[in-house]
C-alpha cells in the first residue's frame, strides 16, 4: 500500500507539502498540486488521518489507556467511551497495558508521536508513590494535553477525573454484612499500592468497627485485584476448620477468584460463608448464583469521562472537575449465611 512519503518520493516534495495539498491549506503551486493529484489517482492513494492533519498539527483522535482490556469491567468504560466519542465524531486509539508500567509508558509516548487531541487514562500504578509513578506523571503533564483520569486516582492528582465511591461503597458492605446477621467477617483486598486498594479496605474495616463486625487482621487477605491470586488467597482461606461468617471480595476479579476455589472445595457462597462482592459479574447474574453486590454504572463512567474531556476541549482554563460515581446495593442472598 502506498503512503504519504511514496507519494512525497514521487512527486519530489517533502511530506508537509503533500499534506498542505491534501488539506488545501497553505501554499502548493499548481503544478505541484496536479503532480500530487496524478500520482493519488494512480496509486489509489488512501491519506491516514495523521498524514491529513500533519499540516494542520492537530488531530481527531483520543487516547484510551487501560490497565485490563480483559476485565469486563475496562471493557465496559471503553464502550461508554466510544459511544460517546461517535456523537462527537471523535476516532479512539486503544492501548492495553496489563498493568505493566514500561508498557505504560511505551503507550504515552507513542500517543505524544501520533499528537492525540486527549488522553483518557487509567493508571497501572499510583503516580504518586514510586519514582516510575512520578516519571510517568512527569512525562504526562509536559504534554500538555487535556487528560482525564479514570478509576484509578491518586494523591494531589493535576486533572479531570472519573472515579468510583471505593471508601463508601465498602463501608455498606460491612454494614450489609452485619444487618444480614454476621458477626464476624474476612476480606480479600486489593492491590495496597494502589489508592482504590488502600480505599477499599480502609472503608470495609471502619465499617466493620463502626457497627460491631469483627474483621481481625489474620482474616485479611492482601492481593493483587486478580482472579487467580484471588484463587489462591480464597483456598487458604476456605479449607479453615473455621470459616468467619462472612467475605467481602473487593472487585469482580477477586469475586470470580474466589467463586473458582469456592467450587474447587466444595463450598458455597450463601451457604458455607456469607458473600458480597463488590462490582457486579453480569455472566453470575445469568448463571443464577445469587450473589450480592455492590457496584456502580461502568458504561457510565465511560461516557461521563469522554464527556469531561470534550468539556475540557471547550474550556481549557475551567476548574478541575471531579466526577464521583456513586454505589449501589443489590441484595439477591448470598449475604446471609445458612444456619
Amino acid at each position: 500500500m502506498i503512503t504519504i512519503k511514496d507519494v512525497a518520493e514521487l512527486a519530489g516534495v517533502s511530506k508537509a507539502t503533500v499534506s498542505r495539498a491534501l488539506n488545501n491549506s497553505g501554499y502548493v503551486s499548481p503544478e505541484t498540486k496536479k503532480k500530487i493529484d496524478e500520482i493519488i489517482e494512480k496509486y489509489h492513494y488512501l491519506p491516514s488521518a495523521s498524514a491529513v492533519n500533519l499540516s494542520k498539527q492537530e488531530t481527531t483522535t483520543i487516547g484510551v489507556v487501560v490497565p485490563e482490556i480483559g476485565n469486563l469491567f475496562y471493557a465496559d468504560i471503553v464502550q461508554g467511551i466510544t459511544r460517546k466519542a461517535d456523537e462527537l465524531d471523535l476516532s479512539l486509539v486503544l492501548f492495553d497495558t496489563g498493568n505493566n508500567m514500561e508498557r505504560e509508558e511505551k503507550a504515552i509516548r507513542v500517543l505524544q508521536q501520533q499528537r492525540v487531541k486527549g488522553i483518557i487514562l487509567g493508571p497501572s500504578i499510583d503516580y504518586a508513590e514510586s519514582k516510575r509513578g512520578k516519571k510517568l506523571l512527569k512525562q504526562l503533564t509536559d504534554m500538555h494535553l487535556p487528560i482525564v483520569i479514570i478509576d484509578r486516582d491518586f494523591e494531589q492528582m493535576p486533572w479531570d477525573a472519573v472515579i468510583y465511591e471505593n471508601y463508601q461503597s465498602s463501608y455498606r458492605a460491612a454494614q450489609e454484612l452485619y444487618r444480614a446477621g454476621n458477626r464476624t467477617a474476612a476480606m480479600i483486598a486489593g492491590d495496597m499500592n494502589l489508592k482504590i486498594g488502600r480505599d477499599r479496605l480502609d472503608g470495609f474495616r471502619k465499617g466493620a468497627q463502626d457497627c460491631g463486625l469483627e474483621l481481625k487482621e489474620e482474616d485479611i487477605f492482601y492481593g493483587n485485584f486478580s482472579m487467580e491470586d484471588s484463587y489462591q488467597l480464597a483456598k487458604k482461606l476456605l479449607t479453615r476448620e473455621e470459616l468467619p461468617d462472612a467475605l467481602y471480595t473487593c472487585n469482580n476479579a477477586t469475586t470470580l477468584g474466589f467463586l473458582k476455589a469456592a467450587k474447587e472445595v466444595k463450598r458455597k457462597a450463601g451457604v458455607d460463608i456469607a458473600l458480597i462482592g463488590n462490582d457486579r459479574i453480569d455472566i453470575v447474574d445469568i448463571l443464577g448464583m445469587n450473589i450480592s453486590w455492590i457496584y456502580r454504572d461502568t458504561y457510565n463512567m465511560g461516557y461521563t469521562a469522554m464527556q469531561l474531556l470534550q468539556e475540557r476541549f471547550e474550556h481549557p482554563d475551567k476548574p478541575r472537575s471531579l466526577c464521583m460515581i456513586p454505589y449501589q446495593v443489590e441484595l439477591n442472598g448470598s449475604e446471609k449465611k445458612k444456619k
